[in-house]
C-alpha cells in the first residue's frame, strides 16, 4: 500500500473513531509498526493529529485533507467520473479545470487533444503544460496549498478577460442549495470561473453528495451537469435533478 492510501486510512479511521492504535491499522493497513509509527509521526508534525501512547488521538479539529491526501480516495469512482467528463469534449473547445483530484484526473485524459485549457490549479498545470497540443492558460493569484489553487483578486481578474466553453468544477459538496467549498477565497474565485463558462459541470464522488462546506460556489441554477458515481443515493439526488440538473453517474 502506498504512502497516501495509508496516511488516506488512518484519518479516516479517525474521523470515525476518534483514536487510533498502531497494533490495529499494522493488521488494518498491512504496514509494519515501524512504518505506521513513521506515518503518525508525519502526520502530527502537519497538526493533523496528536500521538499518545501506542497509537494517537484526533486533536478536535474539523480540516480539510490536502489533495496528495485525498488522491487515493474513491480512485476507481474518479477515474470513471473522469472519462466521462473527457468523452463530453470535442477538440477546439476552451475548457476550464478548477483545482480538485478529480478534475486533476479528468487534465490526465485531456493531454493528447487538441484543446485551450484554463486552470487556477497549479498541479493540473504541471500536468499540462508538457503537451504539444493543449494551449494552456494559468491565472495568477495566492497559491492556496490544500487545493494547489491560485486564488484572490489577481486570479478573478485574468478570469475576466476570458471566456469558457465547458467548466469542470471540483467541489467539497453539492445538495439542494448549490455547490462549496471549504474556503471562502477559493469560492470566490471558483464562482468567477462559473460565471465566465458557457457550461458548468460540477465532477465529483457520491461522498460530497448532500453534503455542504462553508463557503457557496454557485447555485443549482448555474450547474447545467453533475458527473457522480453509482454509489450516489436517490434520495440525495433527486433534489439536485428536480432543480434541472442533468445527473449521469458512471
Amino acid at each position: 500500500m502506498r504512502r497516501a492510501e495509508r496516511l488516506d486510512g488512518i484519518l479516516a479511521r479517525l474521523a470515525s473513531d476518534g483514536s487510533v492504535s498502531v497494533r490495529e491499522l499494522t493488521e488494518t493497513l498491512g504496514a509494519s509498526s515501524a512504518t505506521v509509527r513513521r506515518d503518525l509521526r508525519l502526520l502530527e508534525e502537519q497538526k493533523l493529529l496528536s500521538r499518545s501512547h501506542g497509537g494517537a488521538v484526533s486533536n478536535g479539529l474539523l480540516y480539510e485533507l490536502p489533495v496528495p491526501y485525498r488522491g487515493g480516495q474513491h480512485a476507481a469512482e474518479k477515474s470513471r467520473i473522469a472519462e466521462a467528463a473527457a468523452d463530453r469534449i470535442a477538440d477546439a473547445q476552451t475548457v476550464g479545470l478548477t483545482g480538485g483530484t478529480t478534475t486533476t484526473e479528468v487534465a490526465r485524459r485531456l493531454r493528447d487533444r487538441k484543446l485551450t485549457v484554463v486552470t487556477n490549479a497549479v498541479n493540473i498545470a504541471s500536468e499540462l503544460v508538457i503537451s504539444q497540443t493543449i494551449r494552456l492558460v494559468v491565472t495568477g493569484g495566492v497559491a492556496r496549498p490544500q487545493s494547489y489553487e491560485l486564488i484572490g483578486p489577481l486570479a478573478e481578474r485574468t478570469l475576466e478577460g476570458l471566456n469558457v466553453d465547458v467548466m469542470f468544477l471540483g467541489v467539497d459538496g453539492v445538495n439542494a442549495s448549490g455547490a462549496t467549498t471549504h474556503d471562502e477565497i477559493e469560492a470566490q474565485t471558483n464562482t468567477k470561473m462559473v460565471e465566465r463558462a458557457a457550461r458548468v459541470v460540477v465532477v465529483c464522488d457520491s461522498s460530497k453528495i448532500g453534503r455542504s462546506a462553508l463557503s457557496s460556489i454557485c447555485g443549482l441554477p448555474e450547474i447545467d451537469e453533475l458527473i457522480t458515481d453509482v454509489g450516489a443515493s436517490h434520495e440525495r439526488l433527486e433534489p439536485i435533478r428536480a432543480a434541472g440538473v442533468e445527473v449521469v453517474q458512471v
